[in-house]
Formats: structure tokens, C-alpha cells, sequence
């Protein structure tokens, strides 16, 4: 299970894949470190997508990991969820942050430019997540995700997250960016994959390649 102190390198950041079952997603937590899981809707209506959440936030947060809910805000406080992941404009990025102030905190990505990530960015969210829910398909991360990352990492204090590929080797490309967390879904969650497997092997190659933060 998670380490009491975590760390001090690149994170794990899972991310919940369409059609995974709640047993599913929680055995990676038996893997090793994990910083937080991300659970997107999916497609699911909001009374399944809570009932959903609520198999999973409770044992993630016993193991120490935090739980974030992409895209509903309603969902997140009734599931006692730790965070809500935002793709919109700065506009509403800033009124969530607003509204959940002290309560949750707030993520946001979406950005495809500098200057999207930079107009994101004033509106002080918790981190920038660089990449697309379920576009991890290709064995390498996306060339323009870890460019992103390595000068958001460089330039910005606001923690990142990169999206890695559907190889778990991907790690290493992210964590050499300098970025705070990398995103797994389906080097963790494909078919025949056993996730606490791969949880481990991602952790092993992070303690072998990560670069160490400084302080």
C-alpha cells in the first residue's frame, strides 16, 4: 500500500477507463504508491456515475489516495469526493473555484497552446493536467502533452500531471519532463492487464528513472 511518506519524485495518477468495474479500479491501489485517481463520468447518468463513485472514494481514500471528480461538482460533494477536475473556459474554472473554496480542490486541463495553459493557470487551480481522458492509445505519451509539461514544470509553480501511453515505459518520458504526476489508465486498466501489477512495475521504473525534486 501507499507509503506514509511519499515519494519524493513523479506520482502515479490513475485515471478510471470506460466500462471498468469498481473491483477493477481499486486493486491497483494494492500496487505500490498512488498519488490520486480521477474518475470521469464516462457516459454513465448521474445516479449510476454517484453509486459508481461511491464503491470506490471510500477505500481510495482509507489507502490514502485522493479522489477526483471529472466534470460534476453535484456528484463530488455527495460522494465526499477530494477534488473536481474542470475542462472549461477560465470564466468557469474561476467560478468553481469560487464556489468550493476550502471545501474541494479544484484541477483543471483542456489547454492545447502556452498561452491556453497560461490563461488557465491565473485562475490558480491545484494543478494542470496536460492530455485527454481515454486518448492514452498509443504505446508513447503525446509529443505535444510532454513539451507542455516540461515548460509548465520548468516555468510554473502550480503542480502537473502528464498523460503517459498505454506502455507502461511511458513513465519514464513523463517524469524526465520535471512534471509532478503521471496519468495511467490503460497501461493499468486494458483488458488482461492485472492492476496491481502494473502499479508496481510503473512505481519500480519511477524509483529506478524519476528525477529526485529538490528540497
Amino acid at each position: 500500500m501507499n507509503e506514509a511518506t511519499p515519494p519524493n519524485r513523479c506520482r502515479i495518477v490513475l485515471i478510471a477507463p470506460p466500462l471498468a468495474t469498481a473491483e477493477h479500479i481499486c486493486a491497483a491501489f494494492e500496487g505500490g504508491d498512488v498519488a490520486s485517481l480521477i474518475l470521469p463520468e464516462n457516459g454513465m447518468d448521474d445516479a449510476t456515475f454517484q453509486a459508481f463513485a461511491e464503491k470506490i472514494v471510500p477505500i481510495a481514500q482509507g489507502a490514502g489516495i485522493a479522489v477526483i471528480i471529472a466534470g460534476d461538482s453535484r456528484v463530488a460533494g455527495r460522494v465526499r469526493a477530494d477534488g473536481i477536475h474542470v475542462e472549461a473556459g477560465p470564466q468557469e474554472l474561476a467560478e468553481t473555484i469560487e464556489r468550493v473554496a476550502d471545501k474541494m480542490m479544484v484541477g483543471t486541463g483542456g489547454a492545447k497552446t502556452r498561452d491556453d495553459a497560461l490563461e488557465l493557470g491565473e485562475e490558480r487551480p491545484d494543478y494542470m493536467f496536460f492530455g485527454r481522458f481515454g486518448y492514452d492509445n498509443k504505446p508513447e505519451p503525446h509529443h505535444r502533452n510532454l513539451s507542455l509539461g516540461e515548460w509548465w514544470a520548468e516555468m510554473i509553480q502550480i503542480p502537473c500531471i502528464v498523460m503517459a501511453g498505454s506502455e507502461l515505459a511511458s513513465v519514464t518520458a513523463v517524469a524526465a519532463t520535471g512534471a509532478e504526476f503521471v496519468a495511467l489508465s490503460s497501461a493499468v486498466y486494458a483488458n488482461g492487464l492485472d492492476p496491481r501489477a502494473a502499479v508496481a512495475a510503473a512505481n519500480a521504473l519511477l524509483d529506478e528513472t524519476a528525477p529526485r525534486f529538490e528540497g
